[in-house]
């Protein structure tokens, strides 16, 4: 007898792909406070479950349907807030790693921003519950218990006895990821997160000037260099090698984590909590969206903390970044003539003066028996 996958009725798949996270939700929902009870293993088994139940919905239309959408949004809304406080919660474990200096302030507002991540997974988990027995998809009796998500974090530390530290250092990878870095905290300096801002300054910019996209292209780019770092440089991240690299690999991962975070966070708010379209029923699930997860707040979270601080992190890993640059860099010297009538020229020192900038590194321009620093001669 054959057996098709159409014979089995939609509310039963549904039950079948929402059973996990539905347990997920049930041991959310008994908390009183947070209590430590968000673990990384938390975060990870929410996040797998809503992606997969969002996949099954929205390959069955749920995005059309009136019935169904209010419910799609609740799981979407669920995955993002689960993979930025995963985010978040690797930080904050990681942190003592990072070489990281005058991290205090930091530490408050992460545990800030995680607070408020896990407080909106705390009213997200009810409702998708009550959503679900709104539309009879059966729910588990019970849910999961604190001793299926243990901490990600022991006291205990494997010994390091892989001697790589000097394995691949060839100056070259140095040289090239030490600029690139330069290249990418000058780019990100023209965001211009020097001070936090108010609500209205916010609105003003999201998303208009700073988007999902934009900022995911940053992630992408510092997730290359630290990718580029350990194959080439030290295969054993932050806790081992030479300090000055080690610091400067500390410098960068901390702003890939905070990137992948503040992306996750406004995709959230540009594609299900800001101008959700002109259909009814579109503006009343946004609505009730805001109910659960304060868009205020979590532009605040995004901006204020987020890629504040990344931008706070790009700009005082420049100093370290142009230390290892010049103890690495090969040095060599060109002697150019320059017209006697005309001198060096502001055009041509200016654009000599720019690819030094973006470059970084040290150059000097020699002439007679005075020397010249090239990023600052022409300014």
């Amino acid at each position: 007898m054959s057996y098709s996958s159409c014979d089995i009725p939609f509310i039963a798949k549904t039950q079948f792909f929402a059973h996990d996270l539905f347990k997920c939700c049930l041991y959310i929902s008994s908390f009183t406070t947070e209590q430590n009870l968000f673990t990384k293993m938390l975060y990870s088994k929410l996040t797998a479950t809503t992606k997969l139940l969002e996949d099954f919905l929205d390959s069955h239309g749920a995005k059309s349907n009136k019935n169904w959408y209010y419910f799609r949004e609740l799981t979407a809304t669920l995955i993002h807030l689960s993979i930025g406080s995963y985010s978040q919660k690797h930080v904050s474990n990681r942190l003592v790693f990072y070489g990281l200096k005058n991290t205090a302030e930091f530490e408050v507002q992460g545990q800030i921003t995680q607070a408020f991540l896990n407080s909106s997974l705390m009213k997200i988990a009810p409702a998708i519950l009550e959503e679900a027995q709104r539309l009879n998809i059966p729910i588990p009796e019970r849910g999961y218990e604190p001793s299926d998500f243990p901490t990600a974090t022991t006291c205990e530390v494997l010994e390091s006895d892989v001697d790589d530290t000097d394995k691949d250092q060839q100056k070259q990878h140095i040289v090239k990821i030490a600029s690139e870095f330069l290249s990418i905290a000058g780019n990100f300096d023209q965001l211009g997160f020097y001070e936090p801002l108010d609500i209205q300054e916010i609105r003003a910019i999201v998303p208009e000037k700073v988007n999902e996209v934009e900022i995911r292209r940053f992630e992408m780019l510092v997730h290359n260099l630290q990718s580029s770092f350990d194959t080439y440089v030290i295969h054993g991240g932050c806790r081992f090698g030479k300090q000055k690299l080690t610091d400067l690999r500390g410098h960068f991962s901390v702003v890939f984590h905070l990137l992948q975070m503040t992306g996750r966070l406004l995709h959230l708010y540009e594609r299900h909590l800001h101008e959700a379209g002109y259909k009814n029923t579109y503006k009343m699930v946004q609505d009730r969206l805001s109910s659960l997860v304060d868009p205020e707040t979590l532009l605040d979270r995004t901006i204020n903390y987020g890629l504040y601080y990344a931008c706070h992190f790009l700009n005082t890993g420049k100093k370290l970044a142009r230390e290892i640059l010049n103890e690495n860099i090969e040095r060599s010297s060109i002697k150019v003539g320059i017209p006697v009538a005309l001198g060096f020229h502001s055009r041509p020192s200016l654009l000599v003066a720019k690819i030094v900038q973006y470059y970084g590194g040290q150059v000097e321009l020699c002439v007679g028996s005075d020397r010249f620093d090239v990023r600052l001669a022409f300014r």
